[in-house]
């Protein structure tokens, strides 16, 4: 089996990561800074704005299993693509709603991606296709965060089992449990 890996972003990656985690064919999911200027951000600096970064998720995947392309599509259904450099309450570019291809077949399969997703919205989609440029991953306790203090946390509580919801209702077929 060949792992292959996307990087997304679509809001807060405690958010993101949780959904991607629940994907039949997703081996890994890690929760991490791509898309900016400073090498090596930490939480605060990227929250901070000033760092271009954003809050991302790097998904390994065996593509026999689950395509590119229904990752692609699967983060469409759980965020809102509409919304430009915010999900919800969550408002700076680091919050963007963006996707890094690794190469040009994913660049393409991006763009296909998102007509798809346009045909489903009547706003435009402001999703962003960026170059992949060095993927940080975040600290340790932002890792498989909605399985431990996420559960805990009323920000995810209110966020992430609505998006789990999404997932199950539009990709039943994808998903490992119903956990």
């Amino acid at each position: 089996m060949a792992i292959e890996y996307a990087v997304i972003a679509g809001g807060c990656f405690w958010c993101t990561e949780a959904v991607f985690k629940d994907i039949i064919g997703v081996e890994s999911v890690e929760s991490g800074y791509t898309g900016g200027t400073r090498p090596n951000p930490t939480y605060e600096q990227v929250c901070s704005g000033a760092t271009g970064h954003a809050e991302a998720i790097r998904i390994g995947f065996d593509p026999e299993k689950v395509s590119y392309g229904d990752l692609l599509d699967i983060s469409f259904v759980t965020h809102d693509p509409t919304q430009l450099n915010r999900q919800g309450n969550d408002i700076g570019t680091q919050y963007r709603s963006a996707i890094f291809p690794a190469n040009a077949e994913q660049e393409a399969e991006a763009k296909a991606a998102i007509a798809r997703a346009q045909q489903d919205h009547s706003d435009p989609i402001v999703t962003t296709i960026e170059p992949l440029k060095e993927f940080y991953p975040a600290e340790d306790y932002h890792q498989n965060y909605w399985e431990g203090e996420g559960q805990r946390n009323g920000f995810c509580m209110a966020v992430i089992p609505p998006k789990l919801q999404k997932l199950r209702k539009s990709f039943a077929n994808r998903v490992k449990s119903s956990s």
